[in-house]
């Protein structure tokens, strides 16, 4: 980072049952970003550059998952700073918040066992040109990086998928470990092996799979960091512009 120049401020909000706040806060300052926590009946951010809605079963996941937490008033903040310009990751739970709030298009459902899968999957990484997958390396190595979901089978009817393919919005497929997008790879069913999108002007983006669970290696991968550090550099040469 170009020496005055201060870390970048990452908001990571709460919900009543979220459960990955800390882990997130933990991940992003092991990265040298400052964080803080937002609670979620907060109607303003305060001065940040990137939101991170994290993952847990935001008010208990009653009526479908993310159908409640669309409604309080840190997404109506989140709304106006993602409509301005800024960045927005939602990870899980955070990503069906994002599709419930309409910053995302589709839909996360019923994984296609009607189980819940708590393991480790391959990520292929379809885009490289954005905030949140440029630090990822481009050559052809999956991420390993672990789920934690019973509804996150991506959904959207064709024409939607077609405007994702066609505006290369699709960032994140499951995979193998050597990369190819198989059936057996696929945990939930999810159209197109869909892990992970974004939205047509590349400052919001959502996945299934926790890169916040997944930066250090006592956790059985640091993967995560890739995907991490990526949209905290993205902010750093933010600031430094504007400098």
């Amino acid at each position: 980072m170009t020496s005055g120049i201060q870390a970048p401020r990452l908001a990571i909000l709460q919900f009543p049952a979220s459960n990955c706040d800390q882990d997130c806060v933990h991940a992003v300052r092991s990265m040298g970003a400052r964080a803080r926590m937002v609670w979620h009946k907060e109607t303003s951010l305060g001065d940040v550059d990137a939101v991170i809605v994290p993952g847990g079963f935001s008010y208990g996941d009653a009526l479908r998952c993310g159908a409640i937490a669309r409604f309080s008033p840190v997404m109506q903040a989140v709304s106006r700073f993602a409509e301005s310009g800024g960045l927005v990751l939602g990870i899980c739970n955070g990503f069906q918040i994002l599709c419930e709030a309409g910053l995302l298009p589709g839909a996360l459902i019923r994984n296609r066992d009607l189980r819940f899968h708590c393991e480790q999957v391959f990520l292929k990484t379809a885009n490289f040109d954005t905030p949140f997958t440029s630090g990822i390396a481009r050559d052809g190595a999956p991420l390993r990086i672990p789920i934690a979901h019973g509804e996150g089978c991506y959904f959207a009817d064709a024409p939607t998928l077609g405007r994702l393919e066609a505006g290369r919005q699709i960032l994140w497929q499951y995979c193998d470990a050597g990369g190819a997008l198989t059936e057996a790879a696929n945990p939930n069913g999810s159209v197109h092996h869909i892990a992970g999108i974004a939205n047509e002007r590349f400052n919001v983006a959502g996945l299934m799979p926790h890169p916040d669970r997944a930066v250090e290696g006592l956790l059985g991968s640091e993967d995560g960091r890739a995907i991490l550090s990526g949209m905290i550099a993205s902010l750093e040469s933010r600031r430094e512009a504007a400098a």
